[in-house]
């Protein structure tokens, strides 16, 4: 059983964005514009005078270090999280290069592992991890907490053995598979289907999140496939959450089902995107085929406003971030997470990756409220947050919709 080094039973960060929220994983099938010299900008040693990483966090120095998984999944980690944890530490008088680090793994366990490595040699006081799978995370957890460097589990859990880190923030992920189920199913309802034929597409086995979104949407999937309602195509996991193999998979069922589908549960906007690829590709309108969606990447929500995506699931990045650096910046500071306050709730998390009601025992897991994205709010969510400008997303066919017509748009 995963052990915390400490339990936290107080409320975390002040941060009045959180009451305005209501939010694997991801990429918008190559929309991303990152560039590749951003996500290796920092991964070069920088020289410090701090001493070791337990040392410099007892005296309120040290470094902070954010290791982000890839670009290749989802353009969120250059695009927004990268961002929005630069401007937390910035604002809070840290120097770029030199009181905290982000850097990104581009998919590549060892090479995250070898980051971590030159954090603690950097004096690093705390490690925000997002891992690109458990093993090496956990690995990473161990290495770190052996040199006193506090962990943050950031968006993605570690379940392989490790010892745990000093809190995992993430969304409550169980919510965001319901959310696209709340969506999804009375759209595969109003289609008036018989009994409509569902595919359940998850995301990658070595991500704990994937089942846990797979949880979410089999809860409202599983029920109507035993009542003989809907009937279930295929429930499959997409390796590495790659959107080739997404591809792949989509079209394989596709013809395994003589184009019979009438509704999928794509795990996020990376997979939905391949889905509806697929569909195009078949000759049949992805309009006519309900297909869930998460991350609201610009792609994934500029297939919502064509009608070619049903949904996605928009998970407030800044309130994430924010959250994890406030946690990073207490721990820098020797300060207990406990001794923070705010307006939510911890839970926790046990050994097997699932969440619980009590913090005791495991992880303590801060779990923010994610948003189911549709047509119909796009306005009132990701682009009244700023998250996605409407310039952005009224680009290209979309700019003739009639949401981009009326509210503006760009050639």
């Amino acid at each position: 059983m995963r052990k915390s080094t400490r339990t936290v039973v107080g409320l975390v960060g002040a941060l009045a964005l959180l009451t305005a929220a209501c939010g694997s994983d991801d990429d918008d099938s190559g929309s991303s514009e990152t560039e590749s010299t951003e996500a290796t900008e920092g991964t070069e040693a920088t020289e410090s005078t701090e001493a070791d990483g337990g040392d410099a966090a007892a005296s309120g120095e040290g470094s902070i270090w954010v290791l982000l998984p890839d670009t290749a999944t989802s353009d969120r980690w250059e695009k927004d999280d990268r961002r929005f944890f630069i401007e937390n530490f910035e604002a809070a008088g840290l120097v770029d290069g030199t009181d905290f680090n982000v850097v990104n793994a581009e998919g590549d366990p060892a090479v995250q592992i070898s980051q971590a490595e030159q954090a603690i040699g950097d004096g690093a006081a705390v490690i925000v991890l997002t891992s690109n799978d458990s093993g090496s995370g956990a690995t990473i957890i161990d290495l770190a907490k052996d040199e006193g460097v506090e962990v943050i589990e950031y968006d993605r859990f570690n379940t392989e053995g490790s010892s745990g880190g000093a809190a995992y923030v993430s969304f409550d992920n169980v919510a965001v598979g319901a959310t696209m189920a709340s969506v999804l199913e009375p759209a595969i309802d109003a289609l008036g289907v018989d009994v409509p034929r569902v595919v359940m597409q998850n995301g990658g086995e070595e991500d704990n999140n994937a089942f846990l979104f797979r949880d979410g949407y089999a809860a409202t999937v599983e029920p109507r496939v035993e009542a003989g309602e809907w009937e279930l195509v295929e429930d499959v996991f997409t390796p590495g959450w790659d959107n080739a193999e997404a591809l792949s998979i989509a079209e394989q069922i596709l013809v395994a089902a003589e184009n019979d589908v009438n509704g999928w549960f794509a795990a996020n906007d990376g997979i939905a995107g391949s889905v509806i690829a697929a569909i195009e590709s078949a000759g049949l309108d992805p309009a006519t085929i309900p297909v869930s969606g998460q991350d609201a990447t610009q792609a994934g929500i500029q297939n919502v406003l064509l009608g070619k995506q049903a949904m996605s699931v928009y998970k407030p990045i800044k309130d994430e971030v924010a959250v994890a650096s406030q946690i990073a910046l207490a721990l820098r500071a020797g300060e207990d997470v406990a001794s923070q306050s705010g307006d939510f709730t911890i839970i926790g998390i046990d050994a097997d990756g699932k969440p619980t009601d009590s913090p005791d025992g495991v992880v303590p897991y801060i779990a923010l409220t994610p948003i189911a994205v549709t047509a119909d709010n796009v306005l009132e969510s990701v682009i009244a947050d700023g998250f996605r400008p409407i310039e952005e997303l009224c680009t290209g066919d979309v700019a003739e919709t009639d949401f981009c017509v009326e509210y503006g748009s760009t050639s």
